[in-house]
């Protein structure tokens, strides 16, 4: 009998590791794609509708804000110099929200939240900025999903779930103050992403290369933390050279791109890929060349891979073109 029970135990401390990372997958639309809004903010004073653009497109729905500091204030900026016209995280954000998630909050319908992810990219990491960020969610912590921080990093304490779930990047400054500082038993605000290993190469090329062609485990192998919950990725690891060099879809990049979602998913990461754009010179508004496909052709074929394997964020600067092409899928 005494054995039984220890083999019981053994089997339900295996078990229930890997059953807490498949619930806080499941948390965000049920471990299935997101559209992601990439940039979702104006640019030099134009483009001012992004944010109500991405709210259109349906929900949940992950919107991406840069941000940066200037004269003691939080701002939207592509660069980490300002110039004091960049609109305030405050109010280009937070309060445009407002009646999305005040009506949500009224409703109720938790089964349905987060409705949406709030994703910062820092364009600096100066103290000051990180800590008016932190002191900034505060003030809306009951529109947040939060989890408590426990004594264990490797402790996955469940989400508390409110219509919106903040993420950000990778950097060690971000999780000193977002994680590090927060006391055992407070909750977490704010969730980063995963650190990959460093890939070493003699040249840019090998690099490259290496990026696209390491087994998926070389690229990351370490488990979640109750702070680091997804695994953010540009297409060089998908497709040698990325955008720019990317020929035909083809069965083995389907693979490819399937290995890695399999692969974030067994640890328990969700996975975010950027950026797929695919448009003409004539099309653009705004939009990064960089990360241009070439044809709506081209990235629609890559929407429906990334769709079909289960990645959790598909970054786009087209939002409705990726929009209606989920919307048909459902």
């Amino acid at each position: 009998m005494l054995g039984t029970l220890r083999s019981s135990a053994l089997f339900l401390a295996a078990i229930v590791p890997a059953f807490a990372q498949t619930a806080s997958l499941d948390f965000l639309n049920h471990n299935r794609p997101v559209l992601d809004a990439h940039n979702c903010y104006p640019y030099e004073g134009r483009w001012a509708d992004r944010i109500d653009r991405a709210l259109k497109s349906g929900f949940p729905i992950s919107i991406e804000q840069d941000l940066a500091w200037n004269a003691g204030r939080v701002v939207l900026s592509h660069e980490p110099k300002t110039t004091g016209s960049q609109p305030l995280l405050r109010d280009y954000f937070f309060e445009r929200v407002r009646p999305v998630v005040e009506k949500a909050l009224a409703d109720g319908n938790r089964g349905q939240w987060p409705l949406i992810i709030l994703h910062f990219d820092f364009k600096s990491t100066e103290a000051p900025l990180l800590h008016a960020v932190w002191n900034l969610l505060g003030e809306y912590e009951g529109w947040l999903t939060t989890a408590v921080k426990t004594a264990d990093p490797s402790q996955l304490a469940p989400f508390q779930p409110k219509p919106i779930l903040v993420i950000t990047e990778d950097s060690d400054q971000q999780e000193e103050v977002f994680f590090h500082q927060v006391p055992v038993g407070a909750k977490l605000r704010v969730f980063g992403s995963a650190h990959s290993i460093a890939i070493e190469g003699k040249t840019r090329a090998e690099r490259i290369h290496l990026a696209a062609t390491l087994p998926p485990k070389k690229l990351i192998s370490t488990p979640p933390t109750n702070y680091r919950r997804w695994w953010n990725n540009s297409w060089f690891v998908v497709e040698e050279g990325g955008q720019k060099q990317a020929g035909n879809w083809t069965a083995d990049d389907d693979r490819r791109l399937r290995a890695l979602v399999e692969h974030a998913h067994r640890l328990g990461y969700w996975i975010r890929f950027y950026t797929l754009d695919g448009f003409a010179p004539a099309d653009d508004q705004g939009w990064d060349d960089g990360y241009n496909f070439g044809s709506r052709e081209a990235v629609l074929a890559r929407w429906k891979a990334a769709l079909a394997a289960g990645v959790n964020f598909i970054a786009t600067d087209q939002y409705e073109d990726l929009g209606a092409v989920m919307k048909m899928g459902r």
